[in-house]
């Protein structure tokens, strides 16, 4: 594409980049990125699509996984992830995000030292290929920081270009201080070059080396990345930490204006791909932090949901849903051609960052003491001017539901089953980590071999035994993986599950977690009510407004309700999808 042939996009792509790099030729740069996302081949096909909802559907979902999740010793990793999605979440799950499958050297595959290559330990791109073909494929682009032993790395501590200006550098002296952390480890890293004594940036570990997008040739390699993706089925792109991208020193290093820019220009990119390619950004912060990144319906397509999760466990273990109906009744619809990602469970711990503003320190502070309670583990963040905090929460999900601030029950199944009903019931695409499909154990074991708190929700699993257990309608795993698919196929089939169907957040009982959601041609109503409570209740029909004269039935019981009865009942834990189309 030439700027005469597409002049919208061309001036589109000139502004952004004299907001990034205002000191370059832009019209060069133009080119250039064009030549690393849009090959040859497709310059006459690109066309822009108008932003609208007709990227997903009720029948979109994700799982995500690691490419080793499934293990026997005797096949390759992706060949036994390949025999799981098509065995057991076929036309029930459309989507899949493998997590980093790139050669790596530490953090379970978010430490890159090639993005070209599939890890040989999991298999090969046309393993990745296979399943791209069957399912709606997500892939990271861990763009913030590449592995201290990716050739990368190697090369700018030879000094050899372009390599030599790759890398974020700073000097202790450096005003520092206004810095937001991850982690507690020091932020820079001494190292020695080919060019003498240097400090390299990392936000995350010494393992993990900030890129220097200041640089427009780390940002062409990128892309150029972002196509190869493309080019080998992925049709979800994950921008991993992205929220770190650009640093000045002197600011938070977080959230900077030329980090918007950039995630703005990759949108334009995907925009007018032949390829229908989604942007994801992974941004683990506050809540109105978060919402940022759909800009103005111009940056992510999508944005991970990240105060679901610590309310959501709040909810389930106060018995209560007040902080969660507070908190939903004044998030805002996404805006039109976006969505939100829900998710409970995910390859990292229960984020507390998102939490901030919603939970008090003291309620906060007795979810932590649960899941310590439950086997679980904290891991803790710096805080600008010394101290630290808590940033995340280490549990598998399905222990995390063991039982409430009381301690302890019976209802462990039944809670775990009402936190994700209520992720398949919001507005936005539901995604469901694989052990929490699995209602897989925390993994003490791992922790202590691995190193890493983390490691406690990242269990792999011996295949043979998976499907053993699987097969066996009494074992923990058969059970939570059978109901939820149970009701991810039926929630697939109610176009009031559009991912921008209308919603409101309906305040009837503070145990209960209700929305009513209708689809977009306005046939189809679902109250969508969650009692998240080990209490029996009752509702009168009249305080959702049933309208009389319609076929109401609860689409998870097959149960038919009458609008004209004095009460609709709850059993602990119940979920009813209540609807007028069956």
């Amino acid at each position: 594409m030439t700027k005469d042939k597409n002049p919208t996009f061309s001036l589109k792509l000139a502004e952004l980049l004299v907001q990034i790099y205002p000191d370059l030729d832009s019209d060069i740069l133009a080119s250039q990125v064009i030549d690393a996302f849009f090959p040859e081949h497709t310059h006459r096909r690109k066309r822009g699509r108008v932003p609208g909802n007709s990227q997903w559907s009720e029948h979109d979902s994700l799982l995500i996984t690691y490419g080793n999740t499934f293990v026997d010793g005797l096949h390759k990793p992706l060949d036994l992830l390949h025999d799981f999605l098509h065995r057991h979440l076929k036309g029930v799950i459309g989507g899949v995000h493998i997590l980093p499958f790139f050669p790596y050297t530490s953090d379970d595959g978010f430490s890159v030292t090639d993005y070209r290559a599939v890890n040989p330990l999991l298999g090969s791109w046309a393993d990745i290929n296979r399943i791209g073909a069957e399912f709606n494929l997500m892939s990271d682009l861990v763009l913030n920081h590449v592995s201290s032993q990716s050739k990368w790395f190697n090369d700018y501590l030879q000094g050899h270009e372009p390599y030599d200006r790759f890398f974020f550098e700073a000097e202790p002296t450096d005003d520092l201080g206004s810095v937001v952390r991850p982690r507690t480890q020091p932020l820079l890293r001494e190292v020695e070059t080919a060019n003498g004594i240097r400090h390299v940036w990392c936000t995350f570990s010494h393992d993990q080396v900030d890129l220097n997008f200041a640089n427009p040739e780390v940002l062409l390699e990128f892309l150029r990345i972002m196509r190869l993706h493309v080019d080998h089925g992925v049709r979800i792109i994950r921008l991993d930490a992205v929220a770190f991208l650009w640093k000045e020193v002197g600011t938070s290093c977080i959230h900077l204006p030329q980090t918007h820019a950039i995630v703005r220009l990759m949108r334009l990119l995907a925009d007018y791909a032949v390829e229908p390619v989604i942007l994801l950004t992974e941004t683990n912060v506050p809540n109105a932090e978060n919402l940022t990144y759909f800009g103005n319906r111009n940056e992510a397509h999508s944005v991970y949901n990240f105060s679901l999760p610590p309310l959501v466990l709040h909810a389930m273990m106060a018995g209560t849903a007040r902080v969660l109906n507070r908190w939903q009744g004044t998030m805002p619809p996404a805006q039109l051609g976006c969505a939100y990602l829900n998710f409970t469970a995910s390859h990292d711990g229960i984020g507390m960052r998102p939490a901030e503003g919603l939970l008090t320190a003291e309620e906060q502070e007795q979810v932590i003491e649960k899941v310590h309670d439950f086997g679980g583990l904290v891991s803790m963040r710096a805080l600008p001017g010394g101290g630290e905090a808590p940033y995340e929460l280490n549990i598998t999900w399905y222990e995390a539901m063991k039982g409430t601030f009381a301690g302890e029950d019976q209802w462990q199944f039944d809670r775990f089953m009402t936190s994700q009903t209520l992720i398949m019931a919001l507005e936005g695409i539901p995604a469901i980590y694989v052990h929490a499909l699995l209602g897989t154990p925390n993994d003490h074991e791992a922790v202590e071999k691995r190193g890493s708190k983390r490691a406690i929700n990242r269990h792999h699993w011996d295949y043979a035994q998976l499907n053993h257990l699987l097969e066996d309608p009494e074992s923990t795993q058969s059970r939570v993986m059978s109901e939820l698919l149970r009701r991810m196929l039926v929630r697939r089939k109610q176009k009031a599950f559009h991912p921008n169907a209308t919603q409101f957040t309906l305040q009837i009982d503070e145990r209960l977690f209700g929305l009513w959601r209708q689809s977009l041609d306005r046939d189809q109503s679902i109250f969508a009510l969650h009692n998240v409570s080990a209490d029996a209740l009752t509702i009168s029909p009249m305080s959702i407004n049933l309208i009389d004269g319609e076929n109401w039935v609860d689409l998870l019981s097959g149960q038919k309700i009458d609008p004209g009865s004095a009460e609709i009942s709850f059993a602990p834990y119940q979920c009813r999808w209540i609807s007028n189309r069956s």
